[in-house]
């Protein structure tokens, strides 16, 4: 029996309001695995959509995962839609309902401009103005229904969409088929990522730094993580052994949990991301009786490094300049490189080597 081929299909929704995509905000998941993070936009820049809805200006469309026409595999969450494109729209429109966020100071209601409006929200606008909250209820959105039996279109659909936008390469990989990215989001939602690193994440940069993590373990060695060797991986990875491929990332959950013990909640230690990998590198080599020592240990030389740059800046003759710790400034340039992983790596082992020795 031939299989049945794959559906996907794009169309425009019967028009609907602000209104009615209001009621039904709980049946929206803003959360599928390929969506980048919310909470991008700022709340001028979310005023300012609903400057644009008041004003009668044109919205960009919205994609849709529309699940009412079938039961899918792809319904995770088992609601029946889905966010692909417009997360941030969505949003917007729901904070302004949530009274989150209020009319620009410079707003301009432009079918009467003699309306004072700045700085209002949508409850001080249904009071004192019902006809222009009525405008904003009964906005329609142009919503385009995408309907798919597999995950891969609909990610190819996203990436697409979001080509000509400054996604990240952790966002695009996020976005790909394949193991490799539901493995990246699980070690992405692990503590250690959640809790202790203070970085930014709204990006990916978390996403980011896993994914290296898994890299690391699958090959065995410290490796190359520029984007197009990250990219690569993700790729290869749908052909590549699964088990293996998860065996790696078990490796790196287990590797995160001991440096839950090593540092600290939002530890400054790790504010670089491009500093994590060659820790986690460094910490997965220390044995079980010495990683007490790990945390005072980096403490030390981050401290003797920031002495060493200074006396190197203003006495570049010095004698005591210390080579190593300049090597280590050198490697940290170009973070993604394989020698600055392993020269950075050897730099903190060697050292921790000596530290260790005296350490009570």
């Amino acid at each position: 029996m031939a299989n049945k081929p794959d559906i996907f299909k794009v169309t425009q929704f019967e028009a609907k309001t602000l209104s009615w995509w209001r009621a039904r905000r709980s049946k929206i998941d803003m959360e599928p695995p390929y969506q980048r993070r919310g909470r991008l936009w700022s709340a001028t820049d979310k005023a300012y959509l609903i400057d644009s809805i008041l004003n009668g200006f044109d919205v960009p469309k919205l994609y849709v995962a529309d699940f009412t026409w079938a039961d899918s595999a792809l319904n995770r969450k088992r609601l029946p839609y889905a966010i692909i494109d417009g997360k941030q729209r969505f949003e917007a429109i729901f904070d302004f309902y949530d009274g989150k966020i209020t009319l620009n100071d410079d707003f301009v209601y432009r079918e009467n401009p003699s309306l004072k409006l700045a700085g209002l929200g949508y409850e001080d606008l249904k009071k004192n103005y019902s006809e222009v909250a009525e405008i904003f209820d009964t906005y329609n959105l142009s919503v385009m229904s995408v309907m798919a039996s597999t995950e891969a279109p609909i990610n190819e659909l996203f990436v697409r969409l979001n080509r000509s936008k400054p996604l990240t390469g952790a966002e695009v990989r996020n976005a790909m088929a394949g193991p490799a990215p539901q493995l990246f989001r699980k070690v992405a939602g692990h503590e250690f990522f959640t809790t202790y690193v203070p970085f930014s994440v709204q990006r990916g940069q978390d996403l980011n730094a896993a994914a290296k993590l898994i890299m690391f373990e699958y090959g065995g060695r410290l490796s190359e993580t520029k984007k197009r060797s990250m990219d690569q991986f993700t790729k290869d990875a749908i052909r590549a052994d699964r088990e293996k491929l998860e065996l790696a990332a078990r490796r790196v959950l287990d590797t995160i949990d001991v440096m839950t013990e090593v540092f600290l909640p939002h530890d400054r230690l790790l504010l670089s991301a491009g500093t994590v990998p060659v820790y986690y590198w460094f910490v997965r080599s220390v044995s079980l009786k010495l990683q007490r020592f790990v945390r005072q240990f980096l403490i030390e030389f981050e401290a003797a490094r920031r002495d060493n740059r200074q006396l190197s800046n203003e006495q570049p003759q010095n004698r005591d300049i210390d080579r190593s710790l300049v090597e280590f400034d050198n490697f940290n340039r170009s973070t993604n490189d394989q020698a600055s992983h392993t020269g950075r790596f050897e730099i903190l082992q060697a050292r921790f080597s000596e530290y260790a020795k005296t350490a009570k």
